[in-house]
């Protein structure tokens, strides 16, 4: 076991004892824990300390980047002036996006148009 481990481990045991830990909200309740098993064990700290403060992966920025700038496409005409370096500005992020060897399919909503396809034939 770490230090760092042994040194949390001994005061939430102390907290314990004191009863710090009596009826705090969610006493009981099963832990909503992220699946972050994809993400090497060296590496999870790290990860959910960034997490935890706002911080995305560079992929994952520019995807939120993509999808603003997608969304702001869809309200502006064409014929506006800052249409065209809007829509360079996706195509960029799109190719950087495809570089890193993630999928752009969400620039184009495919996927939304065989979600309601499939549920329209459900139904």
């Amino acid at each position: 076991m770490w230090l760092i481990d042994q040194w949390a481990e001994r005061h939430i045991l102390e907290a314990q004892k004191k009863g710090d830990l009596d009826n705090l909200p969610g006493e009981g309740q099963p832990l909503v824990l992220d699946d972050d098993s994809f993400v090497p064990e060296s590496l999870r700290a790290g990860y959910r300390l960034l997490k935890n403060a706002g911080c995305l992966p560079p992929e994952l920025e520019q995807r939120r980047e993509a999808l603003e700038l997608h969304e702001l496409l869809q309200g502006i005409k064409e014929t506006e002036p800052e249409f065209q370096e809007i829509s360079q500005r996706v195509a960029l992020l799109e190719l950087k996006l495809r570089q890193a060897g993630l999928s752009t399919d969400f620039l184009h909503g495919s996927y939304g148009l065989l979600v309601r396809e499939r549920f329209s034939e459900d139904n």
